[in-house]
């Protein structure tokens, strides 16, 4: 599998998280985007697995081996890293000042905060955003289309897949020319990543009966309200329910 592709499995882990934190919003109208959900549910027990067999053990050993203070650095450099795609994101959708600031937390991060070990951009006042590809193409119209889990990758959309491919360009990582450490900077990413979301999975193991709609649920909401910036128009279904006689 292309490497340059692999980059994107965290966002499958951390849809762990997302559900868990989304517990509350996640509803079954949901289903009309999955249409290929006999497919969806079998990709998902795939991943399911993996990440049982092999990345809880790892991370449950990443976070009993180093300190919290270590972790929250190799967090805080990774997300620095995040930043410079970020902030072209939001140039590309139009959101100039959030892009200025995107890559002033980079020139602050990388400089005062020790190459990104230490956050001080956000003491500056400013703060940390989430933009991907995705973001930006949902931003100029393009509409989300089927839901997809993707092997390894996680849930995602058709339009998400697309998002996936370009952030791989735009991820300094994985576009490093040096082997050893691109290899050895994404595999530490990865771990670290799923460690961070060690809780947010015994939350969703607690919570959900069906972990698949939830994480399903959970997933696309929480996309159509990053691609609206916390305020997305109402849904069809939605604005019929507003409509009908019985909402008056």
């Amino acid at each position: 599998m292309d490497e340059r592709r692999c980059g994107s499995m965290g966002r499958w882990v951390a849809a762990l998280g997302l559900a868990a934190m989304l517990a509350g919003c996640a509803t079954d109208g949901r289903h009309r985007a999955d249409p290929l959900e006999p497919v969806n549910r079998a990709v998902f027990r795939f991943n399911e697995t993996l990440d049982e067999a092999v990345l809880q053990p790892v991370a449950k050993g990443y976070r009993a081996v180093l300190p919290d203070l270590v972790r929250t650095g190799v967090t805080n450099f990774f997300s620095n890293l995040d930043d410079v795609w970020i902030g072209v994101n939001n140039v590309l959708q139009g959101k100039l000042s959030d892009g200025i600031q995107d890559f002033a937390r980079v020139t602050f991060n990388s400089t005062f905060g020790l190459l990104g070990l230490i956050d001080v951009a956000t003491d500056f006042n400013l703060p940390k955003h989430n933009e991907d590809f995705g973001q930006t193409l949902g931003r100029w119209g393009v509409g989300s289309g089927a839901y997809l889990v993707l092997p390894l990758f996680g849930p995602s959309t058709v339009r998400d897949g697309l998002g996936l491919y370009a952030d791989s360009y735009g991820d300094v990582i994985v576009n490093l020319n040096d082997v050893a450490s691109r290899n050895t900077l994404y595999a530490h990413r990865l771990i670290n990543t799923r460690t961070n979301l060690l809780d947010a999975t015994r939350v969703l193991e607690e919570a959900a009966l069906d972990k698949y709609r939830f994480v399903r649920d959970s997933f696309l909401q929480r996309r159509r309200n990053l691609v609206y910036d916390g305020s997305p128009p109402a849904e069809p279904d939605e604005e019929e329910a507003e409509s009908s006689p019985a909402a008056r």
